[in-house]
């Protein structure tokens, strides 16, 4: 999140999607042909609780093995088994969805299986597999049997600790070494005036994206970047936007917050023809949403007042900021990053703090401030009115929805920012995922 002092924000506008079903890793394969006579099959259900149950197999060594995979949940998740030199993988599954892996035979010995969306193994949502001759029963989800039982119990507690405390450290370096990750979202772009127009060029593209150190995902962007470029305009402005389509897929591009002619609507075959690729169009994707928006495809617009924040909000804020929620494939995020490549909020004391949220994926998020509360003081584009306004330090956040938050930095310290549904951003190895911090000098 950059230390943003120019007046842009508030109608933050979701531009919307585009994204494949997650496709399988270099080195991976889905879809394994097994012996059906001779196999072993496991029931397995993924949850948004970021657990997979059960918590450990074990297994026949040299016989084929095939797990019925369920998502119980909401949010998009994956079940992967890792050998030696081959990882075995489900395609990324949908809220409800299902699949088969089969697994050929493995030799005796222990192996994991994970969920592959990133952050979501960090959090638990892993197990053993315990390989061995003659053996075929299913542990059950959180008993124990020994030492093996757990993902995690060959740590021990200063391993955890430590493992915690690097992440920390590796957030707090940024200040002094710069971002830790590659690509940063929310990159300004300006426009070209053509005819007393302000015209903006997009393109929309698949790229790999840094969303934590060394940890690089398929995702798909605006102008390559997630989320993407931040375009700020003024009441009043004739705006046009020329969106080019680099993708393998269709796209529509599709504005939250702003009352549109019913053609520029961005509904494929409803207001308009999907943009196919390698077409251009003038006018979000809201082809294959869940999907290509879950991959990256979304970035702020911001409307911002003629004379200033404190015309609308009583304050000109010193600091102004977006945050997009992000999950799905790229895993939980904010504007693009998991923690520890998070970028915090910096601020002196006494400072205004403007924040304009967005969540962009698909389920809900509630964004918990320590330290301090914070001021709703607009939603979905509309400036509250004074009586409708309301002090939080923690505010859910649905899906679509935007909100823009008012803080006074008044408590000097770092106060941690995050999604309060606990793993979206902590497992046994500490931090992750939907977490930063206001600093407040």
């Amino acid at each position: 999140m950059r230390h943003i002092r120019a007046s842009i924000a508030a109608a933050a506008i979701g531009m919307l999607l585009a994204a494949t079903a997650c496709t399988a890793s270099s080195g991976s394969t889905s879809g394994q042909t097994a012996d059906a006579a001779s196999a072993s099959t496991y029931a397995v259900t993924l949850s948004d609780e970021l657990k997979i149950t059960p918590a450990m197999i074990d297994a026949p060594a040299n016989t084929a093995l095939t797990f019925d995979v369920t998502n119980e949940g909401k949010g998009q998740h994956s079940f992967a088994v890792q050998a030696p030199g081959q990882t075995y993988e489900t395609a990324l599954l949908d809220g409800g969805a299902t699949a088969t892996l089969a697994v050929p035979g493995l030799a005796a010995g222990s192996y994991e299986y994970l969920c592959t969306v990133p952050g979501h193994a960090d959090a638990g949502m892993k197990g053993m597999l315990m390989v061995a001759e003659g053996a075929g029963t299913v542990q059950a989800a959180g008993a124990t049997t020994g030492s093996s039982a757990s993902p995690m119990a060959s740590m021990t507690a200063q391993q955890m600790a430590d493992a915690h405390q690097e992440g920390v450290d590796a957030f707090v370096k940024q200040l002094t070494d710069g971002p830790n990750t590659q690509g940063f979202g929310l990159q300004p772009l300006k426009p070209k005036i053509v005819g007393g127009v302000k015209e903006f060029d997009l393109t929309v593209s698949r790229v790999k994206w840094e969303i934590t150190p060394g940890t690089f995902v398929d995702a798909m962007a605006f102008n390559d970047q997630v989320p993407g470029p931040l375009i700020t305009v003024d009441p009043g402005d004739r705006v046009r936007f020329f969106i080019q389509n680099q993708l393998d897929q269709p796209f529509a591009l599709h504005f939250h917050g702003l009352t549109l002619p019913n053609a520029m609507d961005g509904v494929p075959f409803v207001t308009q023809d999907p943009i196919m690729p390698g077409h251009s169009w003038t006018y979000h994707s809201h082809f294959n949403s869940a999907k290509q928006v879950g991959a990256g495809l979304y970035g702020p617009l911001i409307v911002a007042p003629k004379n200033g924040w404190q015309s609308v909000y009583g304050v000109n804020p010193d600091v102004e900021t977006s945050v997009f929620l992000g999950d799905g494939q790229l895993g939980y995020n904010l504007n693009g990053k998991g923690f520890p490549a998070t970028q915090p909020i910096i601020a002196k004391r006494g400072d205004w703090v403007l924040i304009h949220m967005a969540n962009d994926g698909e389920l809900l998020h509630p964004m918990h401030l320590h330290g301090m509360h914070f001021e709703v003081v607009g939603e979905d584009g509309f400036p509250l009115s004074a009586s409708n306004r309301y002090m939080a330090d923690t505010l859910v956040i649905a899906p679509g929805s935007r909100f823009d938050l008012l803080v006074h930095a008044t408590n000097p310290g770092v106060w941690a920012f995050h999604c309060h549904i606990l793993n979206h951003v902590e497992g046994p190895m500490g931090m992750f995922g939907m977490v930063t911090a206001l600093m407040v000098k």
